[in-house]
Formats: structure tokens, C-alpha cells, sequence
């Protein structure tokens, strides 16, 4: 029976993750995940896609402070349930949200490491983001993710893509939330409904992959894979896939160890043989 084995929270969006044993999960996902989030001069997001340094700011969670660190740099500590600042009108892709600013300090700690112009902004818990009505119902909210809560991946798809590639590439590359062991190689891309936990979720479509994963998340040097093998794999109408989105239906909690409980299947998504590599 499937178990979930990784839990990973990415408090900045595009920065370093933090890996947990167990986590609450509120109205927009797990808690803290894709709080903050920097923008450029446009008030546009910036993600590693722009600036592949983002992924060598690692975050922690420490006394009630959101602790950023990056070599060379003494670390910048920020309050988790701030709600001063400045509103500010950002856009996430094709969304336009409104945020608060941290202040100067945390935009010159940033841009001095990243050497470009950047802000940072966080998300107050009355401020709400709907997810795509195309795949949501309207009382779906998230936070700053690309578009939804959740992304879920299975361990055996790793094993699977890394065998076909034949490197060893971590899980962090792939940045999801939930890494579920204990079924196939691209199980996930036929889970319609799952349970963990008592929460329900909803996996309404697969993750197309951009350039992120081609990132060493240690160094910030960027590859050819798993694009390649991607692409020779996992591509559908001109995207590459690995991983499924997901929506969750109440508020908990979850932790290593939970049993996932398989509600509904259908088809694969995107649809290509799930047969393991």
C-alpha cells in the first residue's frame, strides 16, 4: 500500500526547501509553503528559471521566524506572521495578486547575493489566490506556487527516471511537496483521488517541467537533464511531464509514515504508458 515518505515546504517561492517529518496543511496548502516570493522592477515573480542562484538560498524555520542563509552573507531573519508592509499589486504568471512588501532590508540582502535588482513580498492570510477554475472548484485558494497547492510524486518515478538516464538525481530537483513510495513508476499519473490523513485530495493534472530540475541545486550549475530524457519519455502536445498537481479538500495534518489511501483512478495523465522504465 502506498506511504508517504517525503514532505518538503518551500516557504520562498524558487528558494531551498525545507524538508519535515510532519506538517500542518491550511486552507492554501501546507503551511508557509510559497509564502514570500520575489518579484523584479515589473513586479513580476522571479524564480531560478531567471536566476538559477535562487536555488543556493537555503530557508528554515526557527522561533517563529522564517531564517534566510547564503554563503558569504550573515543570515536575514523574518517574522512568520508579519502583516505590516507595504500592499503591492504582483503577478504570478497569468495572475495578478496583492502582497506586502518586507522591507529595504531583506530587497538589499537579496539583491546583493542574487547581483540583481529584487523584492521580496509575502502573502497575508486574508489576501486569496484562487486556483485555475479549469481544474478547481471556487473555494480552491493557494498561495505563491506556479498554480496549485500541491505537487505529488512518487519515488519509483525517480527510480524510473533516473535508470532511464542513468544518473542519480535527487528528489529535491524535481521540488514537490508530497514523495509517496510504495507503488509503481508513474502510479501517480492515475490517481484521480487520494486520502492522506482524512484529507482528500484532488489530482486534477499533470506538472509540466520547465528548466528548474536541470539546476544542481548545490552549485547552481545548470544541465542538460532531465530534459533530455524527458523529452525522449515523458512528452505530450510539446511539454514534458513528471509529477501530478494536486487540491486538498479540509485543513490537517500530515507526517511521514501516513498510509495513501487510492479513492479513484482514470486514464493517465498526461496519457503515455505508465509501464516502469
Amino acid at each position: 500500500m502506498p506511504v508517504l515518505t517525503q514532505i518538503y515546504i518551500y516557504p520562498v517561492k524558487s528558494l531551498a526547501g525545507i524538508r519535515v517529518d510532519q506538517w500542518p496543511v491550511d486552507d492554501k496548502g501546507l503551511l508557509y509553503d510559497r509564502k514570500w516570493m520575489l518579484i523584479d522592477n515589473h513586479r513580476q515573480f522571479l524564480s531560478q528559471r531567471r536566476l538559477p542562484k535562487m536555488a543556493l538560498i537555503k530557508t528554515r524555520i526557527e522561533n517563529e521566524q522564517l531564517i534566510l542563509s547564503a554563503p558569504h552573507q550573515a543570515d536575514l531573519a523574518l517574522p512568520l506572521r508579519a502583516n505590516d508592509g507595504d500592499d503591492i499589486e504582483v503577478v504570478v504568471w497569468h495572475d495578478r495578486c496583492v502582497a506586502k512588501t518586507c522591507g529595504d532590508a531583506a530587497d538589499a540582502w537579496l539583491s546583493d547575493f542574487l547581483k540583481a535588482d529584487c523584492r521580496l513580498v509575502y502573502q497575508t492570510d486574508q489576501d486569496i489566490r484562487k486556483v485555475d477554475p479549469n481544474y478547481a472548484l471556487d473555494s480552491d485558494q493557494t498561495s505563491f506556487s506556479d498554480g496549485f497547492p500541491f505537487l505529488i510524486v512518487s519515488e519509483n518515478s525517480l527510480n524510473a527516471l533516473n535508470q532511464a538516464m542513468q544518473l542519480e538525481f535527487d528528489m529535491v530537483r524535481f521540488r514537490p511537496n508530497l514523495v509517496v513510495a510504495d507503488c509503481d513508476s508513474y502510479a501517480e499519473d492515475a490517481w484521480r483521488r487520494i486520502t492522506i490523513n482524512d484529507i482528500g485530495f484532488r489530482l486534477p493534472k499533470p506538472c509540466s517541467r520547465c528548466s528548474v530540475p536541470t539546476i544542481d541545486p548545490l552549485t547552481a550549475e545548470t544541465g542538460k537533464e532531465p530534459l533530455i530524457t524527458l523529452n525522449r519519455l515523458r512528452k505530450w502536445q510539446n511539454k514534458v511531464y513528471f509529477g501530478q498537481n494536486a487540491l486538498h479538500d479540509k485543513i490537517g495534518n500530515l507526517a511521514v509514515g501516513q498510509i495513501v489511501l487510492i479513492e479513484e483512478t482514470g486514464e493517465p495523465q498526461p496519457p503515455l504508458s505508465s509501464t516502469p522504465i
